[in-house]
């Protein structure tokens, strides 16, 4: 293991267990890719790296399945986990959100919902959060024209409001806490720059290590930037660390796909046997990064 990704491990163990976040960041960036379905002895396998214990892995697939993610599948002795359809909504959300291009302009409008106070409404503000609105007023959520509306909260009472950027910025002040995104980016950054200058310099990792430091990336990168509303440039400080944010996540893991995706061939599989190949999609993730 080189040295920046074994500082990156380290760092890791140091933080409180976050087993069950890194299955949804394996799950999301490389089995929904191929197919959605994975044993679970590839799962333990890849934990393994991480000296994480079979039985911390095994209770954080229950408790993911029991919460709604995950169906399980036994043959035999082996189980096998799969997306529940119900969580392809905000799996396909979260992926846009993180590998998708940045906004490209703004019609200077915002999308406001306003949630009344149902049933779901808990279900209906976690997926808003997920999906980048913020909350300036309790039951009040806002967003920049454009973006997505989860399903969940599709009761929602919808308007769409004109804001002159003085405006829009006292709006985006109240709603989302950008100064804590901005210093989220930065320790990012200073956690994966080494990696960055170690692969730059010709530094190669083994298909297994490559792994490693790709879903590591992509769970570090993805508690940020589903926190970011990607706000259009217009609205943003001129210092926002965003845009250098993605465009290191983008490089790093460019250059640790083709071994990543060799480990995934030769270890992974489902209940069919190999898990089939990705689609193209996969390969243009973070264009223009």
């Amino acid at each position: 293991m080189s040295p920046p990704l074994a500082r990156i491990v380290q760092q890791l163990k140091r933080e409180p267990s976050r087993t069950g976040s890194i299955v949804i960041t394996v799950f999301g960036d490389a089995i929904v890719p191929r197919g959605g379905s994975v044993w679970l002895g590839t799962l333990l396998e890849f934990f393994e790296r991480l000296d994480v214990d079979a039985s911390v892995v095994r209770t954080a697939m229950s408790r993911l399945a029991a919460d709604g993610w995950f169906e399980r599948n036994r043959l035999g002795r082996n189980s096998f986990y799969r997306l529940v359809q119900s969580g392809r909504q905000t799996f396909d959300i979260a992926t846009k959100h993180i590998y998708g291009p940045p906004v490209s302009d703004w019609t200077g409008r915002f999308e406001l919902l306003l949630i009344g106070n149902g049933e779901d409404r808990d279900a209906a503000r976690e997926a808003l959060k997920n999906a980048g609105f913020g909350s300036p007023l309790p039951g009040v959520w806002v967003a920049p024209s454009g973006v997505p509306i989860p399903e969940e909260a599709s009761a929602a009472i919808r308007l769409e409001v004109s804001a002159e950027d003085d405006s829009g910025r006292r709006l985006l002040s109240e709603s989302w806490p950008l100064h804590r995104t901005a210093d989220a980016y930065l320790k990012f950054m200073k956690t994966f720059a080494p990696l960055r200058e170690w692969l730059a310099k010709g530094g190669r990792l083994a298909e297994a290590d490559a792994f490693t430091a790709r879903v590591l990336l992509i769970h570090h990168y993805r508690r940020v930037v589903l926190r970011d509303p990607l706000l259009p440039t217009a609205l943003l400080p001129a210092d926002w660390p965003g845009r250098a944010a993605r465009a290191l996540c983008g490089e790093i893991y460019r250059a640790l796909l083709p071994a990543s995706e060799q480990w995934l061939d030769r270890h992974a599989t489902n209940e069919n046997g190999p898990l089939p190949k990705p689609g193209a999609e996969l390969f243009r993730r973070f264009d223009g990064a």
